[in-house]
């Protein structure tokens, strides 16, 4: 997930239990402080999959240090990416990525990219965001998921309501990568 705030952490606490998976709660800050490496070292801790990782840039122009991390954990040949949660911003940095699909506010799958209030935005297929430039340099993600920040889609996707803006992500993402019904399901034998 390309947000490290708050808001992000408890979403994604709760999912990966939901979801039978452990959520890396380390990787939660706003920048990211973690190396990439020590995000590869905790991730291959965990004894389940999915394991879900938060990475941020706090709107540090460029390639800041979430989007490091994200590159590292992203290509290390020990660990498999099932797809990226990618969260818009109001970056006025030019910062942008292709997503496969959205998901705004309301829930609704769409093909145009959404903003920070998870409101459909003008363009197909992109969003906006502080920690999303290096995504289309990734080879072999099997889906990119835009949503909103969860933070500011007015309530709709808080963690009291079960984070269901997130969830439907979180579920298209295991759907569309193969997960369900894979052998990687579950405990982990290594």
């Amino acid at each position: 997930m390309t947000d490290g705030d708050e808001y992000a952490q408890r979403t994604i606490e709760l999912l990966a239990k939901e979801f039978g998976g452990r959520c890396i709660s380390a990787s939660q800050s706003n920048p990211t402080r973690l190396t990439g490496r020590d995000i590869v070292n905790l991730i291959k801790q965990t004894p389940y999959d999915p394991v879900f990782v938060m990475f941020d840039d706090s709107g540090f122009i460029g390639e800041g240090s979430g989007e490091k991390a994200l590159k590292y954990v992203a290509n290390h040949a020990e660990i498999h990416v099932l797809g990226v949660l990618a969260v818009a911003s109001n970056t006025h940095h030019c910062e942008w990525t292709r997503v496969d699909v959205s998901i705004d506010r309301y829930g609704h799958l769409t093909e145009y990219g959404v903003d920070k209030f998870g409101l459909p935005d003008i363009e197909i297929g992109r969003i906006n965001g502080d920690t999303v430039y290096c995504l289309d340099q990734l080879k072999d993600i099997p889906i990119i998921v835009g949503i909103g920040d969860i933070g500011k889609m007015c309530g709709n996707d808080d963690s009291k309501l079960g984070s269901p803006v997130t969830k439907k992500a979180i579920q298209l993402i295991l759907e569309r990568s193969g997960y369900y019904g894979s052998k990687a399901e579950g405990k982990r034998s290594d």
